[in-house]
């Protein structure tokens, strides 16, 4: 009798050491395997954050990228590249611990196609509680991986526009102009326009009086946009000439002139700025009068008279 409780006790020894190795052996195997995958993960993301490139217009008049605009697309791309490797790492974490932990449960005697049917139950009935956070991430994971914007691009989502300062798989972050920040779900993002992607145009809408002759006022406003796309302050961003597209609109008391330059995305409206400064004067030294060049209801007697 005492033998046969010895030799029980020893084969439930055995039975129990056997399961234990076992398990350590899960353990160690799910280390290992999870050691790798980051390992091999943070390499690769390193690789892109160094090696890619910007994409950028492929016009005959590109400039190169100025420092400034290497900097920023090099924020842009590492916030892109880690975001998304963070998800990629958790995503790899989870497969395998979840593979090591069924290993240790089976090890340990129970039963894991129950456990895995209620599981599923469970995670079926958080997905739908979560549903408005689910949506947030798989909409953060398709925006990061489409690259629609990343930091330091001025997007507009809806009736809010700035620059975004922040992109999660959740959230993302934007600083409008007058500094507020607005934190917008990804979920709720159906429309995005993005003004710093590609290339930009800055666009003149100058309006000239009625009287005016059309064509001298059209090649005075290009000759000074032309002049000021060439000039020290604005020449590193100019991607092709300035293009007259004429008249745009008419109204009764004026008409308008358009006038348009593909420029670095992000800088159209410094550019706008400047050249606006050039062509007003232009305008006055060509004797091109504006609509009511002395204030509405004034004409030109009375502001003379007034002095």
């Amino acid at each position: 009798m005492i033998s046969a409780i010895d030799s029980l006790d020893a084969s439930f020894t055995d039975d129990w050491v056997t399961r234990g190795i076992k398990i350590a052996v899960i353990i160690v195997l799910a280390l290992i395997a999870q050691w790798i995958a980051h390992l091999v993960i943070h390499r690769v993301a390193r690789h892109q954050i160094s090696h890619a490139k910007a994409k950028r217009l492929k016009v005959a008049k590109a400039k190169a990228p100025t420092p400034q605009e290497e900097a920023a697309d090099q924020v842009r791309r590492e916030s892109r590249v880690n975001t998304l490797s963070g998800v990629t790492r958790s995503a790899i974490a989870i497969f395998i611990w979840g593979w090591a932990i069924i290993g240790v449960l089976s090890n340990l005697g129970l039963e894991v196609r129950p456990l895995l049917a209620s599981a599923g139950v469970v995670g079926l009935a958080i997905g739908f509680g979560a549903k408005a956070l689910v949506q947030d991430f798989i909409t953060g994971i398709f925006m990061l991986l489409e690259d629609q914007y990343g930091v330091g691009d001025w997007i507009q989502i809806d009736d809010k526009s700035g620059t975004v300062e922040d992109v999660s798989l959740r959230i993302t972050t934007l600083r409008d102009v007058d500094g507020n920040l607005w934190y917008i779900r990804n979920g709720q993002i159906t429309t995005v326009g993005n003004s710093t992607k590609g290339f930009a145009t800055a666009r003149l809408e100058v309006p000239i009086g009625l009287s005016n002759d059309v064509e001298k006022a059209k090649a005075t406003i290009l000759a000074a946009a032309q002049q000021a796309a060439d000039s020290p302050e604005i020449a590193d961003f100019v991607l092709d000439a300035p293009e007259m597209d004429g008249v745009s609109a008419m109204n009764v008391d004026h008409l308008t002139i358009r006038l348009r330059m593909k420029v670095i995305p992000g800088q159209q409206w410094f550019v706008q700025r400047h050249m606006l400064s050039a062509v007003i004067p232009a305008l006055q030294s060509a004797g091109i009068s504006t609509p009511y060049p002395h204030g509405i209801g004034i004409t030109a007697e009375q502001s003379t008279s007034g002095k």
